[in-house]
């Protein structure tokens, strides 16, 4: 517990992640550029710092949960960023979801100063945020891997090693892409339920239980019978998440067929105005093609 640990980043996951640090008792120091966040959590007994570098120069280890490769780099690399604040040694643990080889390429900047980093992004939204039981897929040596897991146990359910630094976010991408398409199909199946009359909340509890059934169902079906698309998971960081899906895909020669549908659906909700809906939204694709009438949250 003697580790002295920054934390960048506290947005809709990053502010309950590090509020579980500040439980567990670790020594934390936070950075955002949004004061109102960094004001919560420091009225939970975390320390502020004005830049990366400066929460770099008075910790161990930074954790950074930023929204994608481009913020990841100018806080890592950028003026003030990790790099000149940090000291040989320092571990940097990027829980965001970003692209592979931006990862590597980090990471590779970092080594040059002797920083050493794991790639660790997590699957299960704000409210696994919230209570700790996130999903966390983790690429670096082993040895690092070994130092950060008592950490990443008290943000997280399960943190596995997946291979090298960029494995992790690899594994993300893989991640997103089962969600999504479940999603999909998910909103196909109500749509279709709705349309021929029947029931969608008596369809979800007929199949849930069977082969069809998936921890996405559970949690997806209910917010979507009774129209709360408030962001567990906003649409526009899923496009996000897909498009580094699809572009990792073109690089390593993998065909996304599926994903490439999903993307599609995912940029007309974003045109009618939805990027900031949670994903389950999906299904007011379905239904604007079906014209179908939804039931409305009382």
């Amino acid at each position: 517990m003697s580790k002295k640990i920054g934390f960048i980043g506290l947005g809709i996951m990053g502010k309950p992640m590090s509020k579980n640090l500040l439980k567990a008792g670790y020594d934390l120091t936070v950075c955002d550029i949004n004061a109102a966040a960094v004001a919560e959590v420091v009225a939970l007994g975390a320390k502020a710092a004005a830049t990366p570098a400066a929460v770099a120069a008075q910790t161990e280890i930074v954790i950074t949960m930023l929204p994608n490769s481009p913020q990841v780099k100018t806080v890592a690399l950028g003026a003030g960023g990790i790099a000149e604040g940090a000291r040989p040694g320092t571990i940097v643990i990027d829980m965001s979801s970003i692209a592979p080889l931006a990862a590597q390429e980090v990471a590779k900047a970092l080594a040059e100063k002797g920083v050493r980093m794991i790639d660790a992004p997590v699957s299960g939204g704000e409210p696994k945020a919230i209570d700790a039981t996130l999903s966390i897929m983790v690429g670096g040596d082993p040895a690092v891997f070994e130092e950060c897991l008592p950490i990443l146990k008290c943000m997280g359910a399960s943190a596995v090693r997946v291979g090298d630094v960029g494995a992790g976010n690899v594994t993300k991408l893989a991640n997103q892409v089962v969600v999504a398409l479940n999603i999909a199909a998910l909103s196909e199946a109500m749509t279709l339920a709705t349309k021929a009359g029947v029931d969608p909340e008596l369809v979800f509890n007929a199949i849930k239980g069977g082969l069809a059934g998936s921890t996405v169902m559970n949690a997806k079906a209910p917010l979507i019978l009774e129209r709360k698309f408030a962001p567990g998971f906003r649409i526009g960081l899923h496009i996000k998440d897909l498009d580094n899906a699809l572009d990792t895909a073109h690089e390593v020669g993998a065909p996304l067929p599926l994903t490439a549908g999903v993307m599609e659906i995912l940029q007309a909700l974003k045109v009618d105005g939805c990027a900031g809906d949670d994903h389950g939204a999906i299904v007011k694709y379905y239904e604007k093609l079906a014209q179908v009438e939804v039931r409305r949250q009382a």
